[in-house]
C-alpha cells in the first residue's frame, strides 16, 4: 500500500469520528457449505458507515461485497458477528421486529428496480407506507418526486417506463419513509451511462441536500466517484478504505487488487 492510501485510510477515520454511526459490522463472518465445501464469503469484518454520508463498497467478483451489504441490511443472517443499524443491535431480532426494521428503517434500491407491475409510479412509492398503515407526508413526497423529475410519470406502470424512469421510482420508494440508511446494490447495473449518471447525481444530492445515509455497491469506477468514501473487499476481507475518492484513484487500486489475481 502507498504512502498516499495510507493517509487516505488515516483521514478517512478522523472523519468518521467526527460523525454520528449509522451501521456497523463487528466481527462478521458468513459461510456456506461444510467440511471441504465449506465456502467464506465474509471473514471477520469490522466496519462503519457514518451518518450523512455516500459510501461505496467495491472489490472483484466474488469478493464478499454484496454479501456484506446483505448482512447489514438484514437481508441475510451472518454467521457470526454483530451488526447495528441505527443504535439497534439486530443480529437476534425475530423475523417480525427485521420486518419491521426494513420496512421503517432501511430504504433499498436494487439493479432490477424491484417494482410491483400492476401497480402505478406513486403506488410503488407508496406501497412501504402503505403496508405499514402510515401517513404519507405529502410535502416530502412532493420534494422527492419533483427532485427525481418523475412528476409526470406518476400515473405510469413500470412497463410504461424507461429503466432510467423505474430506478428514479425505486430511489423515490427508498426515500419516502426518511430511512435510517438506504442500501444500494448495483443502482445503476441496468441502466445507460445517461441515465446512471441521472442516478448517481441523485444519490449524492440526497446526501448533501437531505442529509441522507447511502452505502452502494458497486463494480463501476465512475459510481464510486460520487462517493465520500470506497471500502475495497478481497476474498471476504477490508483491504482499504479511500476518502474522497477520484475515479482515476480508484481505477488504480482495482487494478492493484487485479494484478495479483491476474498474475496467479
Amino acid at each position: 500500500m502507498t504512502a498516499a492510501h495510507v493517509a487516505e485510510r488515516t483521514q478517512a477515520s478522523t472523519d468518521r469520528d467526527d460523525r454520528a454511526i449509522a451501521a456497523q459490522a463487528i466481527g462478521l463472518s458468513k459461510t456456506y457449505g461444510e467440511g471441504g465445501a465449506l465456502v467464506t464469503a465474509l471473514g471477520d469484518v469490522t466496519v462503519e458507515f457514518a451518518s450523512g454520508q455516500l459510501t461505496a463498497i467495491m472489490g472483484p467478483s466474488g469478493s464478499g461485497k454484496s454479501t456484506l451489504m446483505h448482512c447489514m441490511a438484514a437481508l441475510d443472517t451472518p454467521t457470526a458477528g454483530t451488526v447495528i443499524i441505527d443504535g439497534t443491535d439486530i443480529t437476534h431480532l425475530k423475523d417480525k421486529a427485521l420486518t419491521r426494521l426494513r420496512r421503517d428503517r432501511l430504504g433499498f434500491v436494487f439493479q432490477a428496480y424491484n417494482l410491483v407491475p400492476t401497480l402505478t409510479a406513486q403506488e410503488n412509492i407508496t406501497l412501504p407506507m402503505d403496508i405499514a398503515g402510515r401517513r404519507v407526508d405529502a410535502e416530502w413526497f412532493d420534494t422527492v418526486v419533483d427532485t427525481l423529475g418523475i412528476r409526470d410519470r406518476l400515473a405510469h406502470r413500470p412497463d410504461e417506463l424507461s429503466g432510467g424512469q423505474q430506478q428514479r421510482v425505486a430511489c423515490a420508494r427508498a426515500l419516502l419513509s426518511r430511512p435510517a440508511i438506504v442500501f444500494a446494490d448495483e443502482p445503476t447495473g441496468n441502466l445507460d451511462s445517461r441515465a446512471s449518471a441521472e442516478i448517481l447525481a441523485f444519490l449524492r444530492a440526497s446526501v448533501d441536500d437531505f442529509g441522507q445515509t447511502i452505502v452502494m455497491v458497486t463494480h463501476d469506477p465512475s459510481a464510486a466517484s460520487y462517493a465520500d468514501r470506497v471500502v475495497f473487499l478481497v476474498d471476504g476481507a477490508i483491504v482499504d478504505d479511500i476518502v474522497k475518492p477520484t475515479m482515476a484513484v480508484v481505477l488504480e487500486r482495482i487494478q492493484e487488487l487485479d494484478r495479483p489475481r491476474a498474475e496467479a
